[in-house]
């Protein structure tokens, strides 16, 4: 009853193979229109009854499925909801005992290292306050003094 489509490359028989379907279905269609006219009016109202009681199934499932798929929706909200709060908590869990075996074998925590950094910036703004006030030393003056001291030309001094 059906032929299979040629492949999709063949534009040419695809069309042919269209036209020829289109073809056989509006001649099943004037067949069908044949019979229910050699049959009478009760045939034709038969099959319109038929086909209205059809219709109307088809609306009730479509409305039992836009229902059913409300509902799933919903549910499925409110599970994503629900879940969502587990991950936050399993989430949490898990860094406090990340960050509890990392206090126990004594690597310290992000605050700790930051708190360390900012009393060694602390400390090295001392010390170079510190260094500006001390007075020079001989020795050191003697260093400062013999960097800017210019070195002797050939045949001069000693």
């Amino acid at each position: 009853m059906s032929k299979k489509l040629p492949a999709p490359e063949d534009d040419e028989a695809l069309a042919r193979a269209v036209r020829d379907s289109a073809q056989q279905i509006w001649q099943a269609g004037l067949g069908a229109f044949a019979k229910a006219q050699e049959e009478g009016g009760s045939a034709f109202t038969r099959l319109v009854r038929d086909g209205s009681a059809l219709q109307k199934r088809a609306r009730e499932v479509e409305e039992a499925t836009d229902i059913v798929g409300r509902k799933a929706s919903r549910a499925v909200t409110r599970e994503n909801r629900r879940t969502g709060g587990s991950w936050g908590k399993l989430e949490q869990v898990f860094e406090d005992r990340v960050a509890r075996a990392l206090a126990t074998i004594g690597v310290p925590a992000a605050s700790e290292v930051e708190a360390l950094r900012r009393r060694v910036d602390e400390l090295e703004r001392m010390l170079a306050e510190l260094a500006g006030r001390l007075p020079a030393s001989p020795a050191r003056a003697a260093r400062r003094g013999a960097r800017a001291a210019p070195e002797p030309e050939d045949g001069e001094g000693a």
